[in-house]
């Protein structure tokens, strides 16, 4: 093995290869950490893309799906079910919001909103009133996949493929100032079209670089979407499983989603699933004595039984005692370090929403531009993993990350302010 025949074969994702053609080989990781082929360390602050939320080979998760591997491994869903499933199934639906009924299992957090699309699609087919239309919010981002890319307003991703997508309206995330125009704008759409679903990533933009909005603007939109029988999908892909400070963003507003898509640290981040949720109203559409008006969409892994055990595992531990007291420990520590740096120079603004903290620097860039690599490289030559995003670094550690390893982070986000 070697890093050339990385080069020579292997295609990365996010990379425009002809400018950045090397990678990082990392060996090891072990709870918050990361470790090179050279033994360099990293602290890997935002959980690998907020899937590795318990810490990298967790005992407790790889111990539960160690005894699983060697009982059952993969079965067709179709036809069959088994125990981890249903352990899963009972366990999940306990804390969701209390409309949560039904689950269906996929791949990924793309597949999840996938599946939550055509959910909301052909709940108003089979009940005789198509609908084709969905409203999204600008800036937002559900995946790769051309259902997700769809109802996603990120030029980067997109551009090549936009002749294809399904029909979306686009409208601004509310604050203080546009609330009263977006009401209007979404009333408008909805009497004007026929709206099949509006989607949203409840209270953090997580692509968007940590982009943040209040829970009463979003509630307000999502009682419009209810008055006009608007179907409501929650991408929770990212901001699910006690990030926001809540196990579940939504949990937040009083207007519940009649669809959640769930991803990313549901299995914590030792193999991949998604789950698309919904309540009784949508699953009840789809029974018949027709064969049709059934939801023809299946994985050939859908619910993994080692996929389901690492999230039956992973779930356990959301709501353990320890878990739970780090969690408040990182929300304290991110608020403290937010008084410190909020009014530095270098500082344009800064936001929080439960273990998630971000801050934009007082500097214009591109997503992707040189600065963005300058302080990534800073970044990594301090033995912290952080990923910038044009001119916001933000910080999304596995909940059972230590105080001093958030100090370090803090530390060195700092000493970046001299390199600017």
């Amino acid at each position: 093995m070697s890093l050339e025949d990385d080069k020579k074969h292997i295609w990365h994702p996010l990379t425009q290869h002809q400018l950045h053609p090397n990678h990082l080989l990392i060996k090891k990781a072990k709870g918050a950490l990361l470790y090179d082929d050279n033994g360099n360390e990293y602290i890997d602050a935002i959980a690998s893309w907020y899937t590795c939320m318990y810490g990298h080979c967790n005992p407790y998760i790889t111990s539960m799906v160690s005894k699983q591997m060697q009982n059952l491994d993969h079965v067709v869903f179709t036809g069959f079910t088994h125990e981890p499933a249903i352990n899963l199934a009972k366990s999940l639906i306990q804390i969701l919001p209390q409309n949560q009924d039904k689950l269906f299992f996929s791949d990924n957090g793309s597949t999840s909103v996938d599946v939550a699309i055509k959910m909301a699609l052909q709940y108003h087919y089979n009940k005789g009133d198509k609908r084709s239309k969905i409203i999204a919010f600008e800036d937002g981002f559900h995946g790769d996949t051309f259902g997700a890319m769809s109802v996603s307003d990120l030029s980067i991703y997109n551009g090549p493929f936009e002749d294809f997508f399904l029909d979306v309206e686009r409208i601004p995330v509310p604050n203080e100032n546009n609330l009263e125009a977006i009401k209007k704008r979404f009333l408008d759409l909805t009497s004007k079209n026929k709206i099949a679903a509006f989607i949203y990533e409840p209270l953090v933009q997580g692509a968007a670089a940590m982009k943040m909005h209040k829970s009463e603007h979003l509630d307000s939109l999502l009682r419009i979407a209810k008055e006009n029988q608007i179907i409501t999908i929650a991408d929770e892909v990212m901001t699910g499983f006690g990030k926001t400070g809540k196990n579940f963003a939504s949990e937040h507003m009083s207007q519940l989603p009649d669809i959640m898509c769930l991803s990313k640290s549901l299995t914590g981040g030792l193999v991949p699933m998604a789950i698309t949720s919904c309540n009784k109203e949508i699953y009840n559409a789809f029974l018949s004595s027709k064969m049709e008006k059934g939801f023809f969409h299946g994985h050939t892994y859908s619910a993994n039984p080692t996929s389901c055990t690492a999230a039956l595992a992973s779930l356990q531990l959301l709501l353990s005692v320890d878990i739970q007291k780090n969690i408040k420990m990182v929300i304290t520590s991110h608020q403290e370090f937010n008084a410190k740096i909020k009014n530095h120079p270098k500082v344009k603004s800064t936001r929080q929403q439960g273990v998630i903290f971000a801050l934009d620097l007082n500097i214009e860039t591109d997503r992707y531009g040189d600065l963005r690599y300058k302080l990534f490289d800073f970044f990594m030559g301090k033995g912290i993993y952080l990923r910038p995003l044009g001119n916001t670094i933000y910080i999304l550690a596995p909940f059972i990350v230590s105080k001093a390893q958030l100090q370090k982070i803090y530390t060195v986000i700092e000493e970046s302010f001299d390199i600017i």
